[in-house]
């Protein structure tokens, strides 16, 4: 299980790395509703490895079969590598590419009317709001694969 994981761990590491970075990057002009959907996107199409994940394991290690236990554990490990690529990339932006990002949100906010405090977190905190976002997400993708997948032994 353990190279599975940190195989199609690392294809959704690099994907939600690399995609969204771009996004973040290429879409800088774009308003942040938009810009919040292509994020959620991105999160969705990286954890798209975590149901490759399951089935390579249920077809080549399970001979076949994996119960639901096994399929969520695989499932939630491959989010949680895929997860850390999205923090990994929320940081970078945060930190070198836009780092006067929380300014420009609270001057957009102002500016539209909003007149509670907007707290500025920092990067490693926003950083694992991300992180943790994308394993809420992966939970149920997780237990969707299982359920599909899934095929117990007789």
């Amino acid at each position: 299980m353990k190279n599975i994981v940190i195989r199609f761990g690392i294809y959704g590491f690099i994907l939600a790395l690399v995609v969204f970075l771009m996004a973040l990057y290429f879409g800088q002009e774009l308003d942040f509703s938009t810009q919040e959907l292509i994020g959620y996107f991105t999160m969705i199409a990286s954890l798209s490895f975590v149901f490759f994940g399951i089935k390579h394991y249920r077809d080549t290690i399970g001979n076949g079969r994996i119960g639901i236990r096994r399929a969520v554990l695989t499932g939630l490990l491959i989010s949680a590598l895929t997860g850390l690529g999205i923090a990994l990339a929320d940081f970078i932006y945060l930190t070198w590419i836009n780092p006067d990002f929380f300014e420009e949100y609270t001057s957009i906010m102002r500016s539209e009317g909003y007149k509670g405090e907007i707290p500025d977190y920092g990067n490693g905190f926003m950083a694992l709001v991300m992180f943790v976002t994308l394993m809420m997400i992966g939970l149920p993708v997780s237990l969707i694969s299982a359920f599909i997948l899934a095929k117990k032994n007789k």
